[in-house]
């Protein structure tokens, strides 16, 4: 089992159960509109930037109820999932604690590498008291172009200045998964709201249920 050197987290589904309150926030804001939303549309755009993201719902709902009323939805959805943050609402998702205690007696560099915006970021990690934990962090405002592209991890791995082999991505999403596939870099899949698909299981070295598996893998 090769040893790695370097761990890139992504975050939002992987560290933190994140994405269930994203979704709860946008349907809430969506049903009082009486705007036609689903958790399979929320599904289909998981891992991609909020730019993009907000990019989408113009594109979906511009003609529906015009653009300045898709502008009020996102900024009221945003809005509220800061809250949700605030108030702590977003659990640390399992085995992270035990991970990250596991990679300090190994003294394995970590970071994070994240679709998200600094500022969630910060509030996320602050509030579970874990900001220490990490070399540097990446995000949203880093990169010109958000994942699947590469980018961002070929910016991780410039950071920890370890070859690509010696790298190891963890990810909960196929556009992360693609991303870590198209760096060149060994991505592992820990699945959160949406199961792989035989595609993304080509792309990765491992899939597990949890975070909990990682120390193991890493032992072998």
């Amino acid at each position: 089992m090769k040893t790695y050197q370097g761990i890139i987290f992504d975050m939002d589904g992987l560290l933190f159960d994140t994405e269930k309150l994203y979704y709860q926030a946008t349907q809430e804001m969506a049903d009082k509109i009486g705007l036609d939303y689903s958790e399979e549309l929320y599904h289909r755009y998981i891992g991609i930037s909020d730019e993009e993201l907000w990019e989408i719902y113009h594109e979906l709902y511009n003609p529906v109820i015009g653009a300045q009323v898709v502008n009020e939805f996102i900024a009221t959805t945003f809005n509220l999932t800061v809250e949700m943050f605030e108030a702590g609402e977003a659990d640390l998702k399992e085995g992270v604690l035990e991970l990250l205690e596991f990679l300090n007696e190994k003294e394995v560099p970590k970071m994070i590498a994240s679709s998200n915006q600094r500022r969630l970021i910060d509030i996320l990690l602050n509030k579970n008291k874990i900001t220490h934990e990490f070399e540097t962090i990446l995000s949203f405002e880093d990169v010109k172009r958000a994942k699947p592209d590469p980018e961002i991890f070929e910016k991780a791995h410039q950071f920890l200045a370890r070859p690509k082999n010696e790298l190891l991505i963890l990810e909960d999403s196929k556009n992360g998964v693609f991303a870590a596939h198209a760096a060149g870099i060994d991505v592992i899949m820990i699945p959160d709201l949406v199961a792989p698909t035989s595609e993304v299981e080509e792309k990765v070295i491992e899939i597990f249920p949890s975070l909990t598996a990682i120390p193991s893998f890493l032992n072998k």
